[in-house]
């Protein structure tokens, strides 16, 4: 979340950089800055009357001490009328902090001053092209062609299995998919530093709401049930990414600086319920409900957070180009942001059989914004808790990295070649029929 003390002393300020949105967050402003300043009045109303009952239980004792009795007893009335006065006023405190604290997880992050402002995708502005777009002497197959020729994935049966949005990947498809998360996880963990761990594949909703997830997009993710048992419903929910657990391995902690940076890299299946996305349930594997991911994380000194931005993007780039894949690097404008990131860069890869480039990588610097809502600090050599930077990003997402390397290293006739580096993976050169 935001600092509160940010927006009190830069509401302006607060409300300019919201605006850049394009989501009217701005007009919440004010009403987050009355319900702050209503429970900043009751708590300092608490602390004079406290003050002014503890003065008062002295002189009782003082009055007891004097034999003053009736004296005593008159002043015992008026510590407990205090007393009604300050329960009322905690309670009044409680429920504006819980107002504020509701308002506050509704705000999104403020975009970096290097964001450009812009509406739509239509305004990202393109960073960086990697190779150039691959060229055939003949015409090249979509991935569901070549899917169903050499039965890497039954789009039937997955639905039959799921219903539409699901993957069932057979044969080579498997072993491929299977190759590819191995391939990323080495490539990160031997070559870029990342430490690998294996999180739990549902969480509590206090991770998402940690991440920023929560509450804005409830309606996007899978809740879990115990058996039929509605009362367990939302206890947990699947992942929509491993960026949901990672990220909240050291909630409520506070690291050394010594410690930092922290990087971790994790595989997971992703579940997204994808509520009113178009081209959800249509066949092939662009837009489904369920698709594998390796995710980075990265937590670090606010200092270095945008240089550690840049070499996440690397991270992830490296990827495609040891795959000989053709993409395009892209700096989210302010209106097309995750609601909690800062400054977004998008890697879209080219996709031949659809003639289109297909995000296979969001790499984000949330800043303090999710640290904040974790409640994650670090003790800095000063001995100051500070709040650290959180990055997060793919690398990569599949089953569309799956599209773009079949569709790419299709053949004429209607085999796949598999890039150098998967080959000990795969223990192939190839996929034919």
């Amino acid at each position: 979340m935001l600092d509160i003390k940010l927006i009190r002393e830069k509401p302006d300020f607060v409300r300019a950089r919201l605006a850049t949105r394009g989501a009217g967050d701005e007009a919440r402003i004010d009403e987050l800055l009355k319900v702050d300043e209503q429970r900043r009045k009751s708590l300092a109303e608490v602390e004079t009357l406290k003050a002014q009952r503890n003065r008062v239980s002295k002189e009782i004792g003082a009055l007891m001490g004097q034999k003053k009795t009736a004296e005593a007893e008159a002043r015992k009335a008026e510590t407990k009328n205090l007393g009604d006065k300050i329960a009322a006023l905690d309670t009044e405190a409680a429920q504006a902090e819980a107002a504020r604290d509701a308002l506050m997880l509704q705000l999104p992050n403020l975009p970096h001053e290097s964001v450009k402002v812009g509406k739509t995708a239509e305004d990202n502005p393109l960073v960086r092209v990697h190779a150039g777009k691959p060229a055939f002497n003949f015409k090249p197959k979509s991935h569901i062609e070549l899917c169903e020729s050499l039965k890497l994935v039954d789009f039937e049966r997955a639905t039959k299995l799921s219903g539409s949005g699901f993957i069932l990947y057979t044969n080579w498809g498997a072993r491929l998919e299977r190759a590819l998360i191995q391939f990323l996880l080495d490539l990160h963990i031997t070559e870029h530093g990342y430490t690998e761990v294996s999180p739990p594949f549902m969480v509590g909703p206090q991770c998402l709401e940690g991440v920023g997830q929560f509450p804005k997009f409830r309606d996007q993710y899978y809740g879990v049930a115990e058996g039929d048992d509605k009362e367990k419903l939302g206890k947990l929910y699947l992942v929509p990414t491993a960026e949901t657990p990672v990220a909240n391995i050291h909630r409520g902690e506070i690291l050394a600086e010594k410690q930092l940076p922290v990087r971790y890299c994790a595989y997971s299946p992703c579940f997204r319920g994808e509520a009113g996305a178009a081209g959800v349930g249509t066949r092939g594997m662009i837009r489904v409900h369920q698709f594998d991911k390796v995710e980075l994380i990265k937590i670090v000194k606010p200092e270095d957070g945008y240089d550690e931005l840049e070499k996440m993007v690397g991270n992830a780039e490296k990827v495609l180009q040891l795959l000989g894949l053709h993409y395009r690097v892209l700096l989210l404008c302010t209106g097309d942001m995750g609601f909690g990131s800062a400054k977004t860069y998008d890697i879209e890869v080219w996709a031949p059989g659809q003639g289109s480039y297909l995000e296979v990588s969001s790499c984000s610097n949330c800043e303090d914004f999710q640290a904040r809502r974790m409640n994650l600090r670090f003790k800095a050599e000063s001995g100051e808790n500070k709040f650290p930077h959180i990055l997060n990003g793919s690398g990569t997402a599949l089953a569309r990295l799956f599209v773009a390397l079949v569709e790419t290293h299709q053949q004429a006739d209607g085999s796949v070649l598999i890039p150098k580096p998967l080959q000990r993976y795969l223990k192939a050169d190839r996929i034919t029929v």
